[in-house]
């Protein structure tokens, strides 16, 4: 086999990826991405949150993004039982960016790997990773191409961005199990006809179902008349409608009044799609001659569209770090990548616990949360998570578990 070689091999070109190479290129070192896919692909994942926008710029890639006529998303609306709440992001605690995108993934995935392979980043479409012995300096990857071809890479150092299919925690066998509870969803992709007298198409809707608190929709509009819907709950409680398709989908939104008005006209047009056990976790983030970013080290649930603002994140601080370490200076993985990451996501972690729980819908439906207060939600809820100013960043659960026991009273 002929040996290639880089200094950075990336598994997976999605926005984790991707991302991490357009910053390695623009400090100046070669990179190779191997995805198992061709782009454009279908994938979920299409509602970004502000913090988003600042890693993208960064990375050289939002004028590419601003410029692809997605609609913009100013905040999101929760709904239980006909109640409404708004928190639109413009009155957030945090400095940045108050607005974001929703995505169609195949599209802005795309866009990501054009910016990467414009700035001279290598991408082996189809090809699966099928062995990786990493050593900082003398790691070696083993590939079959699309042709069932085997061939190798050496390289100095492997970033894991494979998302769900968390290529690295399985071959390192360093994954495990989410400590949140098991969760499955049903979606598809309609043609919409919705009047914005119902719903505005810049918020994302969130709701609520009317009788059972640990279930919720989605609704995520695009520019094109589109939009993304879809249902999560407890495997025990979705597998009933699952096993129908896009009947079962119809019928869960037909047992919300308000939200089957919005949809009323809509046109199921497209497959259902079916998610189950998403959730992820790995024993350690990071070791000898490799990190693993994202989804591939751990998700936690689509609740708060956080999955793409942790996967930028994760690709921003893992690039500093391994920066300096390809350039020969001093650097910490456990404090300047593990710590500040988990920072973030120990933070959308409480936060999608006490979703759960049904306390902090308690806070969402509250007339009783102060102007302050709901400032320091709406950071969080725009993805600020790893604000240190915010109180909520520094001790996420004494203060929430004070605000869920204020709203309770």
């Amino acid at each position: 086999m002929q040996l290639q070689e880089t200094d950075v091999v990336i598994i997976g070109a999605g926005p984790s990826g991707s991302i991490a190479a357009n910053l390695l290129r623009q400090k100046g070192h070669s990179v190779i991405i191997i995805e198992r896919m061709q782009f454009p692909r279908f994938i979920i994942g299409e509602s970004l949150l502000p913090q988003c926008l600042i890693t993208l710029e960064k990375a050289g890639c939002l004028e590419a993004i601003s410029a692809a006529g997605f609609q913009q998303k100013v905040g999101a609306t929760f709904q239980h039982r006909s109640h409404y709440e708004k928190i639109i992001f413009d009155d957030k605690f945090s400095q940045g960016p108050a607005t974001a995108y929703h995505v169609q993934r195949a599209e802005f995935d795309t866009i990501l790997t054009d910016c990467a392979q414009q700035k001279g980043a290598k991408i082996l479409w189809q090809s699966n990773v099928t062995a990786v012995s990493p050593k900082f300096n003398n790691s070696l990857v083993k590939y079959q191409d699309k042709d069932g071809i085997e061939h190798q890479i050496k390289t100095r150092f492997v970033l894991d961005a494979s998302g769900y299919g968390r290529v690295l925690p399985k071959l390192l066998n360093i994954d495990k199990p989410s400590s949140l509870e098991p969760k499955a969803s049903l979606f598809s992709h309609v043609q919409d006809h919705i009047d914005e007298s119902l719903h505005s198409r810049n918020e994302t809707l969130i709701v609520t179902h009317p009788v059972h608190r640990d279930v919720w929709y989605w609704l995520i509009c695009f520019s094109n008349g589109r939009s993304s819907i879809g249902v999560v709950g407890s495997p025990e409680f979705m597998q009933p409608y699952q096993e129908q398709g896009i009947q079962g989908l119809q019928q869960l939104i037909n047992e919300d009044p308000d939200l089957s008005q919005i949809m009323a006209n809509s046109k199921f047009d497209t497959q259902d799609y079916q998610l189950n056990a998403y959730s992820g976790n790995v024993s350690r983030l990071c070791g000898d001659g490799y990190a693993v970013l994202g989804n591939a080290g751990e998700f936690l649930d689509p609740i708060f569209s956080s999955g793409v603002t942790v996967a930028i994140q994760s690709s921003d601080l893992a690039v500093s770090v391994l920066d300096k370490m390809l350039k020969g200076e001093e650097y910490n993985w456990q404090s300047e990548f593990v710590d500040e990451l988990k920072l973030g996501v120990n933070v959308f972690k409480c936060f999608v616990n006490n979703w759960y729980d049904g306390g902090f819908q308690d806070v969402i439906y509250s007339q009783s949360t102060v102007t302050k207060v709901k400032k320091m939600i709406a950071s969080i809820l725009a993805g600020y998570a790893w604000d240190k100013e915010n109180p909520f960043v520094q001790q996420p659960n004494k203060h929430l578990n004070s605000l869920i026991s204020i709203c309770q009273q």
